[in-house]
């Protein structure tokens, strides 16, 4: 079905783009790192500590594997995975809580990984930690707009595209959501640098991919949606994945998922009875390491 798309108008501060060397960060192997705020960024509490990874000795691993958990991030940028060709760019959001970032489960490997299928990626490394600020989401959602804000206008040179979507895991997920769900654009314009091309562009993605999501509702048994997340016939296309047996309840991708269908916006669910949280893209010979192949045919079927 053909899906109405909500367009923000908004106007574009060219981005000061800054183009830096890569640097290696577990398995990051970025052909290109962006920052996307121009001069400083939006009003918020930046840690004093320097960035780095805060995972300790007895951290847990998945797949037994480490994971990369990247703490104290001030400069946003975008770490680039383009793929030849390709049509569609995934602004891919690590989880961690608004506390760290999950930074190669849920960000790097996923990336290569899309790469692969020939889909450009975009890893964010989104400000953290923010669960001290009046509203934790509003600085990485800021983050995410101004991102696909950039990628839109061609801003991004590697990553010229005609869709736009986004993928987010755990409170990268819903960062994502609300992105998806948001009816204004979250960042003043008013900023100091030129406009792009003195253009609107639209910083709500064309579809999104949710994987265990966080905050969606207000209780545990998914009875009611947080506030923000109204659906109506313009809300892009949705694929969530979500573990049964999650601490995080599935019922909010539940309830989220049943509101899209009465609304008539074509999604996918998938609930898988084992895998609980926070196991990324990294294949273990569970039911849950399906949601990958399901999300590729879901891109396809959907023209992304």
């Amino acid at each position: 079905m053909s899906i109405g798309r909500f367009i923000v108008a908004c106007w574009l501060p060219v981005c000061f783009l800054i183009v830096m060397p890569v640097v290696a960060c577990g398995q990051d192997s970025a052909a290109e790192v962006v920052r996307i705020w121009p001069g400083e960024t939006p009003t918020w509490k930046a840690p004093t500590e320097p960035e780095r990874d805060t995972s300790q000795p007895n951290s847990r691993t998945v797949a037994g594997r480490g994971v990369v958990r990247l703490g104290n991030v001030s400069n946003v940028e975008l770490h680039l995975y383009p793929a030849k060709d390709a049509d569609t760019t995934i602004v891919v959001c690590p989880g961690g809580g608004f506390s760290i970032l999950a930074w190669d489960l849920e960000g790097t490997e996923i990336a290569q990984w899309l790469q692969k299928q020939g889909i450009n990626a975009a890893v964010l490394k989104y400000r953290v930690p923010t669960r001290n600020e009046a509203v934790k989401w509003l600085p990485p959602v800021q983050d995410v707009q101004r991102a696909i804000a950039m990628i839109r206008a061609g801003a991004v040179k590697s990553m010229q595209c005609q869709h736009v979507g986004i993928l987010g895991f755990s409170a990268g997920g819903h960062a994502a959501t609300r992105t998806t769900f948001a009816k204004q654009r979250h960042y003043d314009v008013a900023r100091k640098d030129e406009w792009v091309d003195g253009k609107p562009v639209s910083v709500k993605p064309d579809f999104a991919v949710l994987v265990y999501p966080a905050y969606l509702t207000t209780t545990r048994d998914g009875e009611a949606l947080t506030d923000g997340l109204d659906v109506d016939e313009n809300t892009p296309p949705i694929f969530f994945a979500h573990a049964y047996d999650d601490g995080l309840s599935c019922m909010g991708c539940v309830k989220l998922f049943s509101e899209l269908k009465r609304k008539g916006v074509r999604s996918s669910l998938h609930i898988f009875s084992t895998g609980g949280h926070g196991f990324g893209g990294r294949q273990s010979n569970q039911e849950k390491d399906a949601w990958l192949p399901l999300c590729k045919a879901w891109l396809s079927d959907n023209g992304f």
